[in-house]
């Protein structure tokens, strides 16, 4: 199995793994550190292990938590294994006030942090074996292992879609397609010739020939008929059937538009919205966002004198503009202006690569994403959450509403200031981004948990640290 869920969020099984390695990787080096420090014994080391146990789990942990925010684990797909250590360099350095800090504040409990060298040395012996086991899991224990066979059901439109959304990168390959099989019921065959499969005969004694673990079925109209018989066969012989659109949403972390019905909204798994729409959500909301202006004020306040500067005393900070929001209901959004006073005087448009309406202090704050900071008083107001869709001006979801289906889908949430869309895709400056972005939207309306909030606000830091996505 190459993925698991938790409270609904899919997890790609070799970087749990790879995680967990690192988790030990990181105590074992702890108790390195410590050992030649303090001990020196290894006898002595054996008798007092219990005593470094959690200063040694609270390193680990926040080492983890820190590369998980700045993408570490996911830069092996982009960047290389040379992209993933320099991260983890970036990692290692990041995390260390996090436990120089615990050591300040619970001293008793965590006195092995209290050493001149445990922690810069634990870090250095960290980033030696981390880089030393991940060359070797990625040497033996290939992606290819956790891969499932796939076989698709159908061959037509929706067929074709399905090959054609899951081939790009955006993929984790965690299955190997074997092939598609044409019912008969297609008004045209659209998959290409060598991956369609001629089965003569059963469909369950090709699958366990073949060790297929899963069959999607992605036909165009299932009134037109489905080997039910067959599809029943396979599923009592330990093979999984699921429908393309839950395929789909698996494998890319995105919903697809153009395969969902009402019908499979109303019965698939998830849009629980009361589950996550209380006390835990908002109590995360308002520690997020009182943090992070505790820690930001003096660069608000150095953002509000570039500003001034460079425009005039008289010159307005904020831009307040009118979004959408929970339900549909107009709020007032607040930004620190990053455009010419006049930028919109023709009416609204899209903002745009290189737009000239953008004055030089706010380029440099939207790269940064230093304009979105007065948004936590939103936040802490209540008009939005700190992770959910972004929220659009009326204009644009009056037109965007017409043309993309379930677009008004995205209103059932608060909107935030970060959230799974941002992550995933760049800005959105026209119809097709749009629709793009809800895809990813309806998959956090469908799969939001608190661990999924918390999960996009550590990832949030990689898309601040590495500009992703800024326009």
């Amino acid at each position: 199995m190459a993925h698991f869920r938790i409270f609904g969020h899919y997890i790609h099984v070799p970087y749990a793994i790879l995680g967990l390695l690192d988790f030990l990787v990181l105590l074992l080096s702890f108790y390195l550190s410590v050992f030649f420090r303090f001990f020196g014994d290894l006898s002595l080391l054996e008798q007092h292990w219990a005593a470094v146990l959690p200063s040694a789990t609270f390193f680990s942990a926040a080492n983890l938590v820190v590369m998980l925010s700045i993408g570490v684990h996911q830069s092996r797909l982009e960047e290389g294994m040379t992209g993933m250590m320099l991260r983890t360099i970036l990692g290692l350095i990041l995390s260390l006030p996090l436990s120089t800090m615990a050591y300040i504040a619970i001293p008793s409990s965590f006195w092995y942090l209290g050493g001149d060298s445990v922690l810069p040395s634990a870090s250095v012996f960290g980033f030696f074996f981390l880089g030393i086991t991940r060359t070797l899991f990625f040497i033996f224990v290939r992606e290819a292992s956790f891969r499932r066979k796939v076989l698709v059901l159908g061959a037509g439109e929706r067929a074709r879609r399905l090959m054609e959304d899951l081939k790009g990168p955006v993929n984790r390959k965690g299955f190997e397609l074997q092939g598609f099989v044409a019912t008969g019921t297609e008004d045209e065959l659209k998959v290409p010739e060598n991956l369609l499969l001629n089965i003569p005969g059963p469909l369950q004694a090709y699958a366990l020939e073949h060790a297929i673990e899963e069959i999607v079925v992605a036909v165009d109209d299932r009134r037109k008929g489905l080997p039910m018989d067959d599809l029943l066969e396979c599923k009592m012989k330990g093979v999984r059937i699921l429908d393309g659109a839950s395929f789909y949403e698996r494998e890319s972390r995105k919903v697809a538009l153009e395969m969902i019905s009402p019908g499979w909204l109303v019965f698939s798994e998830g849009f629980n919205l009361s589950t996550v729409s209380g006390l835990g959500k908002r109590t995360i909301d308002i520690l997020a966002s009182c943090t992070l202006l505790l820690a930001t004020w003096p660069l608000m306040l150095l953002t509000v004198l570039a500003i001034k500067l460079e425009e005039g005393w008289r010159a307005p900070i904020l831009y307040s503009q009118e979004r959408v929001g929970l339900n549909g209901r107009p709020f007032n959004v607040l930004k620190f202006r990053s455009m010419r006073t006049d930028a919109e005087k023709g009416g609204a448009v899209w903002a745009k690569q290189n737009d000239t309406r953008v004055t030089k202090v706010g380029a440099f704050i939207r790269k940064v994403r230093i304009d979105e900071l007065p948004q936590l008083f939103n936040v802490v107001r209540g008009d939005m959450a700190f992770v959910g869709p972004r929220p659009e001006r009326p204009v644009f979801v009056d037109k965007l509403a017409q043309t993309i289906p379930f677009y008004h889908e995205r209103h059932r949430v608060k909107p935030g200031l970060t959230g799974w869309a941002q992550l995933c895709f760049a800005y959105a400056d026209n119809e097709e981004d749009s629709r793009e972005k809800l895809r990813y939207d309806l998959y956090y309306i469908k799969n939001q948990s608190l661990l999924l909030d918390i999960l996009i606000i550590l990832q949030t830091v990689e898309v601040v640290l590495f500009k992703k996505g800024s326009r």
